[in-house]
């Protein structure tokens, strides 16, 4: 997993959303195991508490859970990582509308445009 980090924001927060992205992508399907902590902060290069500490909020959120000396699992609830994944997926939407009306977009002119895009690249060409 390639791990990206902001300078501005808490670390166990963007591995949170780095591992809960991970989960509704199937990287990590339900009921799977995940690394343990030791190998996720090694490969992310933080500290284990770090990890730990992410992962402890994805448990709060009952998207993963530990087992006694097992490690932790993915849920296995498809809903639930269905219903993040909707909710990711909707936060990035209206991100993306803000943007376009930041730049003089209505929601019918980004519509219009993501059909237009979508046309080109069902034809296969590179031009809008």
């Amino acid at each position: 997993m390639t791990w990206r980090f902001e300078p501005d924001r808490p670390i166990y927060i963007q591995l949170q959303e780095q591992l809960k992205l991970a989960i509704v992508s199937g990287q990590y399907p339900p009921g799977g195991k995940l690394p343990a902590v030791r190998d996720l902060a090694e490969d992310a290069s933080v500290n284990p508490n770090t990890v730990q500490r992410a992962l402890a909020e994805l448990e709060r959120e009952m998207l993963v859970y530990a087992q006694r000396t097992s490690g932790r699992f993915v849920t296995e609830e498809s809903e639930m990582i269905e219903k993040i994944k909707t909710e990711m997926a909707l936060k990035l939407v209206d991100e993306f509308v803000s943007k376009m009306a930041a730049i003089g977009y209505s929601k019918d002119e980004t519509n219009a445009m993501l059909t237009k895009i979508e046309e080109v690249e069902e034809r296969g060409d590179t031009q809008l």
